[in-house]
């Protein structure tokens, strides 16, 4: 992790555009003909993770959410499930548990200099709202409708325990996608596949027309989980869970060096487990 002097002289990606626009995001709930309801086997390779009974209590009651889309280009989303209820539960010596997401950097990438910047809701929430009531978003991320829904679950994971953190994705300067950087081995998900310690998950959508369709998921898929490799070193995965219908989410997966693991029957989907190894890192 980097110490403070070395964060304070961190190159940042000036974000510009953030929260421009607010077509297609209602204020308010009579504004909105359709508001979004927000719902909340490994191969032998894996080893099991056992979950305190406390989350595993909370998971029967709460359920788990969605997985990946990439909003007609790279991942996807899932309800925060059990949210803040377990904070207390968890072990104070894991202190951050994303490894100072905020000070990753940015990296390089074909299409420009990319960097993962975390939501803020009172600057990013028209712009989140606004592609969150696309239509090819909202087929997979059922948060259509007005500003309140997208703040609802904005909040529930920045005023959470920091197990799951809502980002921008700005290239050369411009918000371009959502993310979510979350740890799956912590999160209802963890019921549903052989999860190991520090696995990290990833969901996300990419916000403008213009950039679907052109292979820029992938290459932002494997430049994040390239992140989380980097930045994260006591995590061995990166996972992610897409529909099995959402094509172009499973095949930007399979782009960015995901391997297909299994399929998972999740309370409202049938989902395909994708794994990107660490080990296998430079082979696929």
């Amino acid at each position: 992790m980097p110490s403070p002097d070395e964060r304070a002289h961190a190159t940042s990606v000036p974000v510009t555009d953030v929260g421009i626009g607010t077509a297609g995001c209602p204020d308010t709930e009579e504004d909105s003909d359709a508001r979004g309801i927000s719902r909340g086997t490994d191969n032998e390779d894996t080893l099991e993770l056992r979950l305190p009974e406390a989350l595993l209590s909370l998971v029967e009651t709460e359920g788990v959410g969605r997985g990946v889309n990439p909003g007609a280009g790279g991942g996807g989303r899932r309800s925060r499930g059990v949210g803040t209820a377990l904070a207390g539960s968890l072990d104070p010596a894991d202190g951050d548990l994303l490894d100072d997401l905020a000070h990753w950097g940015p990296v390089t990438v074909p299409a420009g200099t990319f960097q993962l910047v975390p939501v803020r809701v009172e600057r990013d929430l028209p712009l989140i709202c606004r592609w969150m009531n696309d239509p090819a978003v909202t087929a997979f991320w059922e948060l259509a409708g007005p500003r309140s829904v997208t703040k609802d679950h904005l909040r529930s994971q920045l005023t959470g325990d920091g197990r799951s953190i809502p980002c921008l994705g700005v290239l050369d300067g411009t918000p371009m996608s959502y993310w979510e950087v979350y740890r799956a081995d912590l999160d209802p998900l963890a019921r549903h596949y052989p999860a190991r310690p520090h696995d990290t998950g990833i969901h996300l959508l990419i916000g403008g027309v213009t950039d679907r369709g052109r292979g820029l998921g992938s290459t932002l898929v494997k430049a994040v989980a390239d992140l989380v490799l980097d930045k994260r070193p006591a995590c061995a995965r990166v996972v992610a869970e897409p529909d099995l219908r959402n094509i172009p989410s499973v095949t930007a997966f399979l782009n960015a060096g995901f391997r297909f693991s299994a399929e998972m029957d999740l309370p409202d989907k049938r989902a395909a487990l994708m794994v990107r190894d660490r080990s296998l890192r430079d082979l696929l």
